[in-house]
């Protein structure tokens, strides 16, 4: 008994060592069982249920295989790199809640493998049986890539001598968004009016190629500061003979490279000059911008039911002149595009990739034009959420989305410690689904009313 400490405090602190002793034992019994008391919430104990995986032998077996060698003149860190779809169980996962394919293409026309645990993206084809390309998670989840590709995206390629995923995902928004542009303009994007924009520097020993901006003609800011959380996600696409037209030529050559190169190619301060004539004219009518447009926000477009209503929502956030213009000369290529006859354009009327919406049913709004003045987003605001919106409150016409009835009990209080409440309202949307699809298909949303 240490000194000051009387019989009864020292009974105490042993009856509470081994109640404490005993509950860590029960706890330790009910975890090797498969469930743990873990947390309890007004009385209500929360059951964890812990799924014991087991990955497939041939995929376990993989990692004593030796690594292919041959790709000095490649980056260590590209070189290093493995996939997390070396698992076929998250690969599948994945591919559940993920569109991959454009609307109204077959399914057919690719199979989506893993890769083994040896394979490296940069890899070429040695040993394959079928032509195959590799592409990124990030490609389909957050840039809204969809396959096949078309020719704006495979002439880019080409012209800049990378495979897919040679061209650094930040790359590939400007990609993106410089298309979504084009399109509400009913301008036609091409390789060189894209690339007059950019300038690129390959280095060597190879490494991801990114687009280099040139500050005074520039009009499209980064999609990211900092790209993160691509670089493990990569997966095979395989060309089944249903998908041969979209990605190889009649002789049999790929219209793009499948693979890694050694020589990208190197562009500077392109000059008006070296474009076609109905090149300068895009280029011409891009560089009446005044200021920068948000990557980002182009490239939400391709997931939006209204594409048009929303890019005028970013153009008003990126400046007034900016909105004012893209409305006047959409309403001027429109009618030169009617007096054309030109059909290969699309006006974005539409939803761009296949948007799910509860109930197979869109959200439609009548503009009303106004003389000479195009149309007025707050209008546009008031159709879509009801009148009395842009000001905060609920409109009568409100009501225009028809949500399923959900029912909440109200008596259960779940309580989570702040530090888990901070990392999960700090994490990027992409390293949630990440780590949604490692440790398994199903996840509990806890969502804070």
């Amino acid at each position: 008994m240490k000194p000051g400490m009387s019989s009864s405090d020292s009974m105490s602190t042993s009856s509470n060592s081994e109640s404490t002793e005993s509950k860590r034992s029960k706890d330790r019994r009910l975890d090797d069982e498969g469930t743990s008391s873990g947390v309890v919430t007004s009385g209500m104990p929360m059951e964890i249920v812990r799924e014991v995986r087991e990955d497939p032998p041939e995929e376990l077996e993989e990692s004593n295989w030796p690594a292919k060698g041959d790709y000095g003149w490649v980056a260590a860190d590209v070189r290093d790199q493995s996939s997390l779809f070396r698992w076929s169980h998250l690969l599948n996962s994945w591919l559940n809640c993920t569109p991959v394919i454009s609307k109204g293409v077959s399914r057919d026309i690719v199979s989506l493998e893993r890769v083994s645990a040896i394979d490296r993206v940069c890899h070429g084809q040695e040993g394959a049986t079928e032509k195959f390309f590799y592409m990124y998670m990030c490609h389909f989840s957050q840039l809204h890539v969809r396959l096949p590709l078309d020719d704006f995206a495979m002439g880019v390629l080409r012209a800049l001598n990378v495979a897919p995923t040679q061209l650094h995902s930040n790359s590939w928004a400007y990609l993106q968004a410089f298309r979504i542009l084009c399109q509400s303009l009913y301008l036609e994007p091409t390789p060189y009016t894209f690339l007059y924009f950019y300038d690129t520097r390959p280095r060597r020993p190879a490494t991801w190629l990114s687009l280099i901006s040139c500050p005074s003609i520039s009009r499209l800011d980064a999609f990211s500061q900092s790209f993160k959380h691509f670089k493990d996600g990569y997966f095979k696409v395989v060309v089944k003979e249903g998908g041969k037209a979209h990605f190889l030529n009649a002789d049999g050559s790929t219209k793009f490279s499948f693979s890694w190169t050694s020589n990208p190619s190197r562009y500077k301060d392109m000059g008006m000059e070296e474009l076609s004539a109905g090149d300068k004219e895009v280029v011409g009518m891009l560089l009446k911008f005044v200021d920068k447009l948000s990557t980002k926000g182009l490239v939400r477009v391709y997931n939006s039911v209204h594409p048009i209503i929303d890019i005028e929502g970013h153009m008003a956030q990126s400046g007034k002149k900016n909105l004012a213009l893209f409305q006047t000369l959409r309403k001027e290529m429109a009618a030169k595009a009617k007096a054309a006859g030109k059909t290969d354009v699309p006006n974005l009327q539409e939803s761009v990739v296949e948007v799910h919406v509860h109930g197979e049913t869109k959200r439609k709004a009548e503009l009303p034009p106004r003389p000479g003045k195009g149309k007025d987003v707050k209008k546009v605001r008031a159709a879509l959420l009801g009148t009395g919106s842009s000001s905060g409150e609920k409109g009568p016409e409100a009501g225009l989305i028809e949500l399923p009835e959900i029912s909440v009990r109200k008596d259960i209080s779940i309580t989570l410690p702040n530090t888990i409440v901070n990392s999960i309202d700090n994490m990027d949307a992409e390293h949630i689904v990440r780590t949604m699809v490692e440790f398994g298909s199903k996840a509990l949303v806890l969502s804070r009313l």
